[in-house]
């Protein structure tokens, strides 16, 4: 009777672990979309600074104030050595995504970025000379297929989105195999993360953000009407930006990778179906089609990554096995790819 009890109660922790990731997931997109779209707030560098003042802020409260996670202690040299670097691009990650939300529809953006598992493996491969498992490549098929057939049937398809959110995978897949080897013997959770990245990030961008865009900032706030409650929404962002860095720390602790897995493909498709009912955007059949493809191809990639792990360091080598059981894994935590 106890155990379960404990197991209901295992089972629901899961599911609202999975449902507020979900919430504050799709809250920050739809948020970020509406500045762009609706408030006519097209200045997606100060709205990743934004992003990164209050994240660092909020960071600070939950280890400092009021003490929800306890901080990792780094070495002065390390954070400008090790953290530093992955700083930078951490911060172009962040704009680059911010870019693409203001040129491309929610739907064609999720759909790209579903694409980070292709290039992280393409980039292991044709950069570190990393070998994979024949199933790795198999699962990436349907992954590029899909985003392609996506691509070619996009209505409001701009180049300069889609650059930005091709590029925005490809730098979540260099902060990836970069924090295996930089952040290599620190145990980051998401809240330290951001405690000691946001600050640095922060302070990348702000010059940038002031040159590029503080003189259409400051004429957008003579000129805008309803100034009160356009701010709110911006800062709002902000702060959603945090709590899903919050919700990722939980989330992570409440559910095992499978599924996990399954619950951020799920949560892509949960961002494209609230993201048409609130902008509308039209998403042809094949379109729609795509999006399905690629998100079976992600859900099939990480059931391969799961299989491989899960297979005994010792098993009996073959001309078609890695060398070892590393050569067979790509580097992607998808667990820390919402980040900010």
């Amino acid at each position: 009777m106890e155990e379960n009890r404990l197991f209901q109660w295992s089972v629901f922790r899961s599911l609202l672990a999975i449902l507020q990731w979900w919430g504050f997931n799709v809250a920050v997109i739809i948020t970020n979309k509406w500045i762009f779209q609706k408030l006519d707030f097209k200045f997606p560098l100060s709205v990743s600074c934004i992003h990164f003042i209050c994240s660092a802020i909020g960071a600070y409260l939950a280890i400092k104030v009021l003490k929800l996670k306890p901080l990792i202690e780094v070495d002065p040299e390390d954070r400008w050595r090790r953290i530093f670097p992955m700083s930078i691009v951490f911060c172009i990650n962040i704009v680059l995504g911010n870019v693409s939300l203001r040129y491309i529809p929610v739907s064609f953006m999720q759909t790209i970025k579903s694409f980070t598992p292709a290039t992280t493996v393409i980039l292991q491969w044709l950069v570190w000379r990393k070998y994979f498992d024949w199933r790795i490549w198999a699962s990436l098929v349907p992954i590029v297929g899909g985003i392609l057939l996506t691509s070619v049937t996009e209505l409001s398809f701009n180049v300069l989105g889609f650059c930005a959110a091709l590029f925005g995978c490809l730098a979540t897949s260099t902060k990836t195999i970069l924090a295996e080897s930089l952040l290599h013997g620190y145990q980051f959770d998401s809240i330290n993360t951001v405690y000691y990245m946001a600050p640095f990030a922060t302070m990348i961008l702000a010059i940038p953000a002031l040159l590029l865009e503080g003189a259409g900032v400051m004429n957008w706030l003579y000129t805008h009407q309803s100034l009160c409650s356009s701010l709110t929404i911006i800062f709002s962002s902000g702060v959603l930006a945090f709590c899903l860095n919050f919700s990722i720390f939980y989330v992570i602790h409440s559910t095992t990778a499978v599924t996990f897995n399954v619950a951020g493909n799920l949560k892509v498709a949960v961002a494209v179906m609230v993201s048409w009912l609130i902008f509308r955007n039209p998403i042809p059949a094949l379109n729609a089609f795509g999006c399905g493809v690629t998100l079976l191809g992600c859900t099939f990639y990480g059931y391969v990554r799961h299989k491989l792990s899960q297979q005994p360091s010792g098993t009996p080598r073959t001309p078609r096995t890695p060398r070892n059981l590393m050569e067979m894994l790509p580097l992607v935590n998808d667990k820390l790819d919402d980040k900010v």
